[in-house]
Formats: C-alpha cells, sequence, structure tokens
C-alpha cells in the first residue's frame, strides 16, 4: 500500500531532540509537502499530571475494559493512522520527514505509543516523544469511540507511575480541556520543561 507521504528531506533525530528540549517542535502543512517548518507557541498546551480529569462517563469505559491496550506495539501503525485523511479533517501534518524521525526515535527509545486494540484491530491510539522527565504527546487518532481516550488515561497512569513530571500537548483543544488541560505561557512553560527535562524517567517499565 503506498502511504501517504511525500519524501522531502530528513529530520536528524539529533536536532529533533535539541528542538524537544528547548521548547521547539516539527510540523508541516500537509502530509504531501516535503517541508517541515519549526515551531515555538507563544502558550503551550500542558496536561498537570496530578489534576488529570476523568468525566464520569469515560471513566465507565475504562473500567469496562472495552479494549486491549498494549504500549509499543505496533509503533507505526499508530502513526500512520493518526496520518489518515478525516471528515473533519482534509490532511494532517505528519509527512514523510516526520513521520521518518519519529520512526527513528521510537527505536531509539525516545518515542512510544499507547494503543487501543478490539477484535484484532487497531481501532485508536496516540504516540509522543519521551524525553528527561517529559512526555510531549504529538498526535491521537479513534476509530471506535473513547478508544483514543481510553489511550489517554492509560498514558497518564504511566507517565505517574514512572516517575513523569510533564504532559505537553503542545496546543490546548476543548476536548483536551475536558482532561485539565491548560494553557501557560511560553517563559513559564520554558521553566518548566527546562526544570523536567533535567531528570530520568522511564516510559516503560523494567
Amino acid at each position: 500500500m503506498t502511504r501517504p507521504f511525500a519524501p522531502g528531506f530528513r529530520i536528524p533525530t539529533d536536532l529533533l531532540l535539541k528542538a524537544y528540549a528547548s521548547g521547539v517542535f516539527p510540523m508541516a502543512e500537509s502530509a504531501t509537502d516535503p517541508e517541515v517548518f519549526w515551531v515555538r507557541p507563544e502558550t503551550r498546551g500542558i496536561i498537570p499530571l496530578d489534576a488529570f480529569h476523568i468525566p464520569k462517563s469515560l471513566a465507565k469505559a475504562v473500567r469496562r475494559n472495552l479494549f486491549d491496550v498494549r504500549f509499543d506495539f505496533d509503533f507505526e501503525s499508530v502513526v500512520d493512522a493518526c496520518a489518515e485523511k478525516r471528515e473533519t479533517r482534509a490532511s494532517t501534518w505528519i509527512n514523510g520527514p516526520i513521520r521518518e524521525a519519529y520512526v527513528q526515535l521510537h527505536r531509539m527509545g525516545h518515542c512510544h505509543s499507547v494503543e487501543a486494540w478490539r477484535d484484532g484491530h487497531l481501532v485508536g491510539g496516540l504516540y509522543g516523544v519521551s524525553l528527561g522527565r517529559v512526555f510531549f504527546g504529538e498526535s491521537m487518532f479513534s476509530k471506535e469511540t473513547d478508544a483514543s481516550k481510553v489511550c489517554l488515561v492509560r498514558l497518564v497512569e504511566r507517565l505517574n507511575r514512572q516517575g513523569f513530571a510533564l504532559l505537553d500537548t503542545q496546543f490546548t483543544t476543548e476536548h483536551l480541556k475536558r482532561f485539565g488541560a491548560v494553557d501557560v505561557p511560553r517563559g513559564k512553560y520554558e521553566k518548566m520543561l527546562a526544570q523536567a527535562i533535567k531528570g530520568t524517567a522511564d516510559f516503560n517499565p523494567s
């Protein structure tokens, strides 16, 4: 199957990690655009790990164990699903160079996926970058009700258990605000980042 990505230029993984450590991340205009631009928002979205909110209806779905939640089982399929066109979105910012770079980060142990499976099918998930005690959420998708939301719940559980200090969402949306996401001014965010990036936290338990 032909992937919907333009080849473009490569993003060196060392440059990408340095960018994240300084509060910068890459995006593309569309999946078919070979170019990448770097973003340093004036305000940054985060979900405080000690104030994560689970709506009552979602809590019920979590307790019902509707999905088989896996970590890093099929990372590349999660990225591809996040990049697929949807009814509400004609294109995405995940192009060829971005996909390639995050796959490389995954192989290096710096990028992870949380996946919702049902009856052998991947029906939801998210992925992000792990650096120091920070997890930078990149993208999420859902093909069944609550699939990506359950993944977010399991992500936060793991981050808290493994000693992470900061969950970065890049931007806030009404959807993420339901879980406690807030906007932080860039100066304050970069101070939080500098403190959390110095520590160490292992995403995958021993």
